[in-house]
């Protein structure tokens, strides 16, 4: 098992294996390798220059040093100017990739803030991620056993303090990961909720006595038929793994805030009746990454004692062609009693995510949020890097300025007044889900769940772009599953158990 550490010790000094120092665009090193500058000299402009290094993000070289320091390898990553947590991250992340075989790193990159503390040890755990599940020959594990971080403030309080929500935050995004990646006919709606049990029954036991543990209940589909959940039925109805709804509960006693968190877990999507082109399906086991998002997020604030009350949700189902699957023209009843006139089988995740909202408001939060991969319109709009993300004003802000703190990007959406019109335009139940208009789908989306809030302080995340990485590994960022979510999440939680709303933010993370 590997072990963080932060140290004051000089990186030139250091015995590690590997040290790891940042570089910026004018061709010096970046703060935290000032000792291995000076030990280089004048020769490091050098070297820089001839392994053609320039300080550009995503750069990366390898230099033995020949005992210029004491390690024997010094791992040279571009910072780009002026880094943030941002730049520091995905540097990380590129580092681990690039240190293969060593027993200890020694990271000296920007690291005098919890902030940039946080950044260097997530980033370095996430861009050392690998699935290897269904790997017959896995290769040898290269993690190292101890990465130490070098940093002059590594004795303040606040900076020590950082630590552990980043090892919290790492392990919660890698198991989201993990459950993303793994193939839909081995992760069924019933096998993820198992898998879900499984994740609380071991947080419970990892966390001190007398700390808030966190509840599970899994509804089955005679249960969800007893309570007349529609949405997750219909969905669920052409499969042969029926569908679940995964309710968790944390409530410890000394809870600031209450809030709902639902998530769209369709372990499957083939668009039901509605068929999905075969290239369009061949990464659909990514579309629970908001019930995977959901769970991991509660189940880090509890692990962190945050002192917020969360009511979670994961709907989840598979959407599948068979003699059961609900049809174009069909009409359903949610859970909350509104009918439903259904025209597009693979508009799927808003109708499960219907029963949820309304099982949510239920519980009578302060403020919902929903995470889901819903829309191919918002990955249109805004790319597969950036999450879209409406509601109400206030917490879309809280929401954004959460995802910049993350290092996750995201971007504010409208709800137009016309998609009121538009989601009302059905002639034969409540609501039309789908109106087969071609524009502003991410829009009509996201009007229909708001349907489902009662009214309540709301915020819908759509995450269809950036939840799976379909190139190769960049930053923290590896290739498949991102865990995309699960940080913005914990943060925007961090924020309310702080007692005050996050600042306003209007641009990308």
């Amino acid at each position: 098992m590997t072990t963080f550490a932060l140290r004051t010790a000089s990186p030139a000094k250091t015995r590690a294996e590997a040290v790891v120092v940042g570089v910026l665009p004018d061709g010096v090193l970046a703060p935290g390798a000032e000792d291995v500058a000076a030990a280089y000299g004048r020769k490091l402009a050098g070297l820089l220059a001839t392994i053609g290094v320039k300080g550009a993000p995503g750069e990366v070289a390898k230099v033995p040093t020949s005992g210029t320091i004491a390690s024997p390898l010094l791992v040279l990553v571009g910072l780009g100017a002026d880094p943030g947590p941002d730049d520091v991250r995905r540097a990380a992340g590129n580092a681990a990739r690039a240190v293969t075989n060593a027993a200890s790193v020694a990271l000296a990159l920007p690291a005098d803030t919890p902030e940039l503390v946080r950044a260097v040890i997530e980033g370095y755990r996430l861009g050392g991620y690998a699935f290897t599940t269904y790997k017959s020959k896995p290769a040898t594990p290269t993690t190292p056993a101890e990465i130490v971080v070098l940093t002059p403030a590594a004795r303040r309080g606040e900076v020590t303090a950082a630590v552990e929500p980043a090892q919290v935050v790492a392990d919660a995004v890698l198991a989201a990961r993990d459950w993303v990646n793994t193939p839909p006919a081995d992760l069924t709606p019933p096998a993820f909720a198992d898998a879900i049990a499984a994740a609380v029954k071991a947080t419970n036991k990892g966390l001190a006595k007398g700390a808030a543990r966190v509840k599970a209940e899994v509804l089955d589909e005679e249960r969800l038929a007893e309570l007349g959940c529609g949405g997750l039925l219909a969905v669920g109805g052409g499969s042969a793994a029926p569908p679940r709804l995964v309710e968790l509960s944390y409530s410890p006693k000394d809870a600031v805030a209450h809030v709902a968190l639902v998530g769209k877990g369709i372990t499957f999507d083939s668009g039901g009746l509605w068929i999905k082109p075969a290239a369009s399906m061949a990464t659909m086991k990514e579309d629970m990454a908001g019930a995977a998002a959901v769970v991991q997020a509660t189940l880090a604030a509890a692990r962190l004692g945050l002192p917020v009350r969360i009511s979670a949700y994961a709907a989840l189902a598979e959407n599948m062609v068979g003699e059961a699957a609900m049809r174009p023209g069909d009409v359903l009843t949610t859970y909350g009693g509104t009918t439903v006139e259904v025209t597009n089988t693979d508009a799927e995740g808003r109708l499960v995510l219907a029963d949820a909202l309304d099982r949510a408001v239920e519980a009578a939060p302060d403020v919902v949020v929903d995470i889901a991969t819903l829309t191919g319109h918002m990955a249109l709009a805004l790319g597969d890097r950036i999450a879209g993300v409406m509601g109400d004003d206030t917490v879309v802000a809280e929401v954004l300025a959460a995802s910049a703190a993350a290092g996750e990007d995201a971007w504010p959406m409208p709800i137009p007044e016309a998609m009121d019109e538009r989601i009302h335009s059905s002639t034969v139940a409540d609501l039309a889900q789908y109106d087969g208009i071609r524009w502003g789908g991410g829009l009509f989306a996201a009007a229909f769940l708001r349907e489902f809030t009662g009214g309540l302080p709301w915020a819908h995340l759509d995450i269809a772009g950036p939840t799976f990485n379909k190139g190769g590994p960049t930053g923290h960022l590896a290739t498949g599953a991102t865990g995309y979510g699960v940080a913005t999440l914990v943060e925007w939680l961090r924020s309310r158990a702080a007692g005050a709303p996050a600042p306003a933010a209007s641009g990308p993370a």
